[in-house]
């Protein structure tokens, strides 16, 4: 997790209603800039943090030289050192985090997990189970049932230098028919049942029944399907209980929210469409400029060959007026970010999924029509997101929005950006996620630091792996459109930037490390008690509602413990020490 505080070239006004108002335009020149954060585990699916940061400095991983290099390569964290990796754990927590990542490695407890606790409930009734798992899995990967009960293990480990993003972990726990029937209830408009087909809509953007159950091949994300408006206010009301308690928990905690939680996925699939086709035509009309080949920023359109080349195609209107809004104010050429401001304030919400029509030269909507009910949906999506970055503010908190799909995530990551044009202009308080194992990473992430730049607000980020790998490339293939995803674990690793590189010390706090609650303590502490900003994600919620993320957990450690025994060596190695040291019996002091 990062931010940049950036130097406005021309301040943005504020607006009040500024799900309104998704893009200024503006005709500026632009710098590529980026950020730096945590590394992710290859075989994870979370940033889990570690010794050194893989990624990219600046364009294509050149590295800096100089004093930055050199003041930063003087930061230095020993993980080899037991004793004060796990000086916040006594020797039965020690204990309990070996018996559950060996009891994660055996296929058939996983595979079986739900019919295992199952059984062991109807063996020892709700009570007695609650208390065994308290002991076992509950205790090792969630906090507590509730905000009081989470607060002294916050307190502890910030004591030991590392904070909380504070995450209500209840999911439903549904079928896979009816998982499918809600999402594709929720992702269909009544404009496609009627005219199926008649719509230009792309495959990659639309629902597919064999792809409607979103939590298959996913162990490391919550999922969320729509029942109807009132299940969104409820989950909006779960996400504000979370904030407060993180407000009242420490003065530096975050709290993490999903989109998808908070209204009709349709919206956000056509929006992600309309999103995705206004870049596309940008890249093809640079292309025809001979601009190809070139990384997002550095493309720009001459407006005088734009108007020329689109009416050799036979369109007719005025594009430079189109694009720059008044030609008196037009420098003459405009970026992507320019291209994007075309998606301005509209009276209806739904008027924003409109798409560019090269033959008529004019925009028109993505879909025939859209019911008055669909347009109030989309708008109540935006009202809860802005009720919940409003409680952050207030709260001191920080807020995070997850990453999703790929056929959401434009949307998501627009909405994101303008919840921060509005609340981070003083302070960084709406964190953005970018997904590294994507292709256009790096894009995404350069142009939104830009953007911050020219409108002078925090760019805030949380740098991640991605947790829909598999799915994201079966659905690609199966459906049949270009695989999103990175082709190799070193072609991800270019997405980031290191720290030693950029020279960024850890008193700074620009560069945050996060890691799940009950996972990699080993790196989590010693880069907390080493003065860098280290968070953990602490998960919350009653024994028997937080069921499905356990099992999650449970499939998630699978493969992390198959192939990372270091762990487990180093739990054992402390363990060892202790008992010959004669401190078995050790309690943390804090």
């Amino acid at each position: 997790m990062s931010y940049v505080k950036t130097v406005p070239a021309l301040k943005r006004a504020r607006a009040d209603i500024h799900f309104k108002r998704l893009v200024l335009n503006r005709a500026l020149r632009c710098t590529v800039t980026s950020s730096s954060t945590a590394q992710t585990e290859h075989d994870g699916v979370r940033s889990r943090g570690g010794s050194e940061c893989p990624g990219l400095s600046g364009r294509g991983g050149r590295r800096r030289e100089g004093t930055a290099a050199a003041a930063a390569n003087e930061i230095s964290v020993d993980f080899e050192q037991t004793r004060e990796a796990y000086k916040s754990k006594d020797s039965l927590e020690l204990l309990r985090s070996l018996v559950v990542f060996k009891l994660c490695s055996y296929d058939f407890l996983v595979d079986k997990n739900k019919e295992v606790m199952d059984l062991a409930k109807k063996i020892l009734g709700q009570k007695t189970f609650d208390q065994f798992m308290k002991m076992t899995f509950y205790g090792q990967f969630v906090a507590g049932e509730d905000h009081n009960d989470i607060k002294p293990l916050i307190q502890k480990n910030h004591s030991f230098g590392v904070g909380s993003v504070l995450d209500y972990s209840v999911e439903e726990d549904i079928s896979q028919e009816e998982a499918e029937r809600k999402e594709m209830d929720s992702c269909v408009s009544a404009a496609e049942k009627e005219n199926i087909g008649k719509d230009h809509r792309e495959r990659k953007y639309q629902a597919h029944k064999q792809f409607s159950d979103r939590r298959g091949g996913v162990t490391g994300a919550r999922t969320y399907f729509y029942a109807d408006e009132a299940k969104c206010d409820q989950h909006m009301e779960t996400f504000i209980k979370c904030i407060k308690a993180s407000g009242g928990s420490s003065m530096d905690g975050f709290s993490a929210i999903k989109m998808t939680a908070l209204g009709r996925p349709q919206f956000l699939l056509q929006f992600s469409e309309v999103l995705v086709k206004w870049r596309r035509f940008f890249t093809f009309l640079a292309s025809q400029q001979g601009k190809d080949g070139l990384e997002a920023l550095e493309q720009r359109l001459e407006l005088t060959q734009l108007q020329e080349f689109m009416t050799k195609l036979g369109a007719n209107g005025d594009f430079y007026g189109w694009f720059t809004g008044r030609k008196e104010d037009s420098t003459g050429c405009i970026d992507m970010l320019d291209w994007n401001s075309l998606i301005d304030d509209r009276t209806k919400i739904s008027d924003l999924l409109v798409v560019p029509n090269v033959e008529l030269g004019k925009l028109e909507p993505l879909l025939g029509k859209f019911t008055v009910e669909e347009d109030q949906q989309m708008k109540r999506m935006l009202q809860r997101v802005d009720v919940l970055a409003k409680h952050a503010l207030e709260s001191g908190v920080r807020l995070m929005v997850d990453a999703e799909q790929t056929y959401f995530q434009p949307a998501i990551s627009r909405l994101t950006l303008e919840m921060q044009r509005t609340y981070n202009g003083e302070k960084p308080v709406i964190f953005n996620t970018y997904q590294c194992y994507l292709k256009e990473a790096y894009d995404n992430v350069t142009m939104d630091v830009e953007l911050s730049r020219r409108e002078g607000w925090h760019f805030a980020a949380k740098m991640v792996r991605g947790a829909y790998m598999y799915q994201e490339r079966e659905r690609a293939k199966e459906i049949g459109y270009e695989d999103p995803i990175n082709p190799d674990y070193e072609s991800t690793n270019r997405m980031y930037h290191r720290m030693n590189e950029l020279g960024l010390i850890p008193t700074e706090n620009k560069v945050y490390f996060g890691q799940l609650l009950g996972m990699c303590d080993q790196i989590s502490f010693p880069l907390g008690q080493a003065g860098f900003p280290v968070y953990k994600y602490v998960p919350y919620g009653p024994v028997n509602e937080v069921m499905p993320y356990l099992s999650r957990r449970a499939q998630e450690n699978r493969g992390f413990m198959k192939g990372a025994q270091k762990e487990r060596e180093l739990l054992w190695k402390e363990l060892k020490r202790r008992l010959a040291s004669g401190e078995l019996l050790y309690k943390p002091v804090y």
